[in-house]
């Protein structure tokens, strides 16, 4: 995973592997339960369905409550954008045509398991990262830098959380 140089217009990405030992529907029962992620989520607190929704589907809206430590706590709206059962779980935060980010877990059957992806693309759309680039243009670099290096992070720790529980 190299960012050196990325810009927050070259919508970067970030993708995070796992083996569970787990079969795919198994994980896919964990990782389709949004109810469930804030649990597995360093960032993420809370999470309710919109709409009258009480489950996942394409299209499904749902509000994400999160919490960092130098940025404060907000809350966002996202959308179901890809759902395939048990293969690929993806979801839009913000206006799907111009999303703030794109998160998406992908799923692959292997002996004994399953291999577990998880997988962020900043933008296109403005969010708070946009804020901060905004007031100190010249660390763009650094500003994306670090923020991808977090969701890295963050993102090794909701997967170990999900290789827990699936192989429980």
């Amino acid at each position: 995973m190299e960012w050196t140089g990325a810009r927050y217009a070259d919508s970067p990405t970030v993708e995070v592997p796992i083996e569970i030992g787990a079969p795919p529907e198994r994980v896919w029962a964990i990782v389709s339960d949004i109810e469930t992620m804030p649990g597995t989520s360093p960032e993420l607190q809370a999470v309710e369905w919109l709409d009258g929704r009480g489950g996942p589907g394409l299209g499904a809206r749902f509000r994400g409550h999160n919490r960092h430590e130098a940025l404060g706590e907000w809350s966002t709206v996202s959308q179901i954008v890809e759902y395939e059962p048990p293969r690929v779980f993806a979801w839009a935060v913000g206006d799907p045509e111009w999303p703030m980010a794109t998160w998406r877990f992908s799923l692959e059957p292997r002996e004994g398991g399953t291999l577990l992806r998880q997988w962020v693309q900043l933008g296109p759309g403005p969010s708070g990262l946009s804020v901060a680039i905004e007031q100190m243009p010249d660390k763009e670099q650094k500003i994306v830098f670090v923020r991808l290096r977090e969701f890295e992070a963050n993102m090794g720790a909701t997967l170990a959380a999900i290789k827990r529980l699936a192989e429980q």
